[in-house]
């Protein structure tokens, strides 16, 4: 692909028009076009200025790709996947999971995952998917999956919701507490060690880590990509020690293991 099929790729991945690129960067829509169809190449400030709008190396821009691929934002249908989960709850006999589902449901009606027109809900629904393929068929751990967010990003509290109180002490461990920018990483050590006490909590964490390194590379900016894989290097090999020194989770951990560090290599090979 040429330059100019990078920029207009670019741009229609992060939803972007030419009109708003143009604005952006003080040039005419008819620059941005002239760009797009290989007429004109940026000059190399405007090229810089373009790399840091659409959040990427300017080699992204620039460097040829002879082989494209086509890509998908979601795997699974998340209705499917409701079905499963709760076909599974009724014959385990899953009562807080049953609850869980529905209730998860409703309260991230209407959110999207970051970039992306996928409904929020696959996300919980992948955590108790992922957790039930790996054995785990403990009602609170796959219940905290469904619920694990809506705290944080629904405005609701842990004492609200329709499940026992094991299920809520673990929800409430996976919410994170908001602290501003000088703060966040005094906040982070609190949350990890928090989550590090409850070998349930780490497993649930591990598995959203799992699901969040899976999709950051279209659903989060360079900077916030460099910013995951360094958190996942600080505090997610305490957590995968939690989980491996609890029998049960023994296989649980050498998988979730093998993925987050397989696929940390891979993003910094990448990137």
């Amino acid at each position: 692909m040429s330059i100019g099929g990078n920029i207009r790729a670019l741009r229609e991945e992060r939803r972007l028009t030419q009109e708003q690129i143009a604005e952006a960067l003080g040039v005419s829509f008819q620059a941005v076009s002239s760009w797009e169809r290989d007429e004109y190449k940026p000059d190399t400030d405007k090229l810089i200025r373009l790399a840091g709008l659409l959040d990427v190396s300017v080699s992204a821009i620039v460097e040829e790709k002879k082989n494209t691929f086509k890509t998908k934002d979601a795997i699974y249908n998340w209705e499917h996947m409701k079905t499963y989960v709760k076909t599974t709850a009724k014959y385990l006999k899953l009562y807080n999971t049953l609850k869980a589902v529905d209730y998860a449901v409703a309260a991230h009606e209407g959110q999207k995952r970051k970039r992306s027109g996928v409904p929020y809900i696959y996300h919980p629904l992948n955590l108790a998917c992922h957790a039930l393929s790996m054995g785990i068929e403990e009602d609170d751990v796959v219940a905290a999956c469904m619920l694990h967010d809506v705290v944080e990003d629904c405005g609701k509290k842990p004492e609200d919701l329709p499940v026992d109180d094991a299920v809520r002490h673990l929800v409430a461990l996976l919410t994170k507490e908001k602290a501003p920018e000088d703060r966040r990483e005094e906040a982070l050590q609190r949350y990890y060690a928090g989550i590090a006490e409850n070998p349930k909590a780490a497993l649930i964490k591990c598995i959203d880590r799992c699901n969040n390194l899976t999709t950051m590379s279209w659903g989060l900016s360079r900077e916030r990509i460099y910013r995951m894989i360094r958190e996942t290097e600080e505090y997610y090999p305490a957590l995968l020690g939690v989980i491996k020194a609890t029998p049960e989770y023994n296989s649980a951990a050498w998988l979730l293991k093998y993925q987050i560090e397989s696929m940390l290599d891979i993003y910094k090979r990448l990137m």
